[in-house]
């Protein structure tokens, strides 16, 4: 159990049966035309629940308040934190860097040195959180949100972030 604001929360791999929660809070997280193309379907969520490639983790306080998405390939180091959500009564309270953490010991145990990830150029305040937590800029993918790009971060696991001059 965390605390995170007024409730405490619980962190678990999904199942099957959060399907319905994990759809709705993808719809009511990434309504806006900035992700348009980018939410992840149910059938999807579906596919990745079953998957041994990819681990679902979310986050209850007597309701789904959030989850990450984590991908995995065969005979990679490096795992993708591929979404992340927390939904909108549940911000402002540390969840998301809860999960960020959660997935990346997730990624440790799966033998990873590094998570990778790309979030929007211009979301400054996801940028901060994922900068606060380790992650270094390592390039750069020119109009992968549309119009804009996306920053591509990445943190080394079990090992201090490299220093960017």
């Amino acid at each position: 159990m965390t605390r995170t604001g007024r409730a405490a929360v619980k962190l678990r791999r999904a199942r099957r049966t959060d399907l319905d929660g994990l759809d709705a809070l993808e719809r009511e997280i990434f309504k806006s035309r900035l992700f348009s193309g980018h939410l992840i379907s149910r059938r999807s969520f579906r596919r990745l629940l079953a998957s041994r490639s990819a681990t679902v983790i979310i986050a209850e306080a007597d309701e789904l308040a959030g989850y990450v998405l984590v991908l995995y390939r065969a005979h990679s180091n490096a795992a993708r934190m591929y979404s992340i959500g927390v939904a909108v009564k549940f911000r402002r309270r540390g969840l998301a860097g809860t999960l960020v953490a959660a997935a990346e010991k997730d990624a440790i145990r799966r033998r990873c040195t590094a998570m990778r990830l790309e979030v929007r150029a211009d979301s400054g305040g996801t940028i901060v959180l994922y900068e606060r937590a380790g992650y270094r800029s390592i390039g750069r993918a020119p109009g992968y949100y549309g119009r804009v790009d996306a920053l591509r971060l990445e943190k080394l696991l079990g090992k201090e972030p490299r220093q960017h001059l």
